[in-house]
């Protein structure tokens, strides 16, 4: 029996991870023992602990706790507490997802102690390294044993930066094995899309009906701590609900609900809570996210995971952002990068509205990643 060792630490892991951990739990627990550390990055239940309860994914073994602090303080305190955990339980392979402090905390633990690194989401880049998920993920993907790229434009990213997709095992940091395999979200979304019918009350509550709400979320430090960009954001966001008629639902993640609580007294944010067309609402859980993007009319977001889940139930997005790792979506005419300017969100907007995306390509492989990741895994460790 071999143990691998699944690190989480944001919201957007947490869900990743119930994939794999499904799969190990139904098909492959005779050869491989999954044990789970939270490094407490996302510590409020809102935004955490709800997802484990929903997804049916174990609760964690091990627990952090680091909280918030600076990306040195957090990733240090991650990288002590994982290391602890790697010896005391004899891991055979850590793996980690996405691009967060807990990502690039395990992947270096680990790789100093030359335990494998298994990273799902590899290859991604945004281009811009001014954004520490920049940072995280490029390092993460230079000491990975195994690599596994959602895209083909992820593939693409690998190989200009020298990986070899034909390397043959044994695998290890130095001769990584790098697959295309599909995303895991997409893999999640069509396991529980059938549930979240059941949660469709979120938006029915606010007296909204299907295909006529738009779906709006905002989180990046740099949307949320720069105030003139928060303040165009929540510009176009009131146009959009008042000039043009479209009620807005709004998950409001804790670190916006912060900013915006700290400018009360702006006239602009007043409006935004006075406005009947939008609707704040507190963080939603995944299933309740899955049932407001398959009823949205349209998803305006600065989250690489809802620009996807917006794609996966046919939904044009407006991406609040200068860049973004989903290329494709673009491509495809399926968004539209506005970046926090009001005029180019709202233009947007009017482009895409009504658009049909019933007809776009399928990017994100069959719903079986997880099961090509697992299997992969397992061929590592023999």
């Amino acid at each position: 029996m071999k143990k691998i060792l699944t690190i989480v630490g944001a919201r957007p892991q947490i869900i990743k991870a119930a994939a794999l951990s499904r799969v190990i739990r139904n098909q492959f627990s005779d050869v491989l023992q999954e044990k789970i550390l939270h490094t407490g990055q996302h510590y409020d239940d809102s935004m955490s602990a709800v997802f484990f309860r929903e997804l049916g994914i174990p609760q964690p073994d091990f627990q952090l706790s680091v909280g918030s602090g600076s990306h040195g303080q957090q990733t240090a305190k991650m990288l002590e507490g994982i290391e602890k955990v790697l010896l005391d339980e004899a891991i055979d392979a850590l793996v980690v997802y996405g691009d967060t402090n807990s990502t690039v905390a395990g992947a270096l633990a680990a790789s100093k102690l030359r335990i494998p690194v298994v990273h799902i989401e590899a290859g991604l880049r945004s281009f811009n390294k001014s954004m520490p998920e920049e940072i995280n993920r490029i390092l993460t993907d230079h000491v990975s044993s195994l690599l596994f790229t959602p895209t083909q434009t992820g593939l693409r990213n690998l190989v200009k930066e020298g990986f070899n997709p034909g390397s043959k095992p044994p695998f290890s940091a130095d001769n990584p094995g790098v697959f295309h395999c599909g995303d895991v979200m997409y893999d999640n979304s069509l396991f529980f899309a059938s549930k979240a019918i059941q949660h469709e009350t979120i938006f029915r509550d606010l007296g909204c009906s299907s295909g006529n709400f738009a779906l709006a979320t905002i989180h990046r430090d740099n949307n949320t701590d720069q105030v003139e960009r928060l303040q165009s954001i929540f510009t176009a966001l009131l146009h959009i609900a008042e000039e043009k008629s479209m009620p807005i639902i709004l998950p409001l993640h804790p670190r916006t609900k912060a900013r915006i609580q700290q400018s009360k007294g702006d006239t602009l944010f007043d409006k935004v809570n006075a406005s009947p067309n939008i609707h704040i609402i507190e963080p939603a859980s995944f299933l309740q996210m899955i049932a407001l993007e398959k009823n949205a009319a349209i998803i305006l977001t600065d989250s690489g995971g809802v620009q996807k889940e917006a794609y996966y139930f046919g939904k044009p997005c407006v991406i609040l952002r200068p860049e973004t790792e989903w290329v494709e979506l673009i491509t495809a005419g399926a968004a539209v990068l506005a970046d926090a300017d009001t005029g180019r969100i709202i233009g947007g907007y009017e482009h895409l509205i009504g658009k049909d995306l019933s007809e776009s390509p399928g990017f994100y492989g069959d719903g079986n990643a997880a099961v090509f990741i697992a299997e992969t895994i397992i061929g590592l460790l023999k």
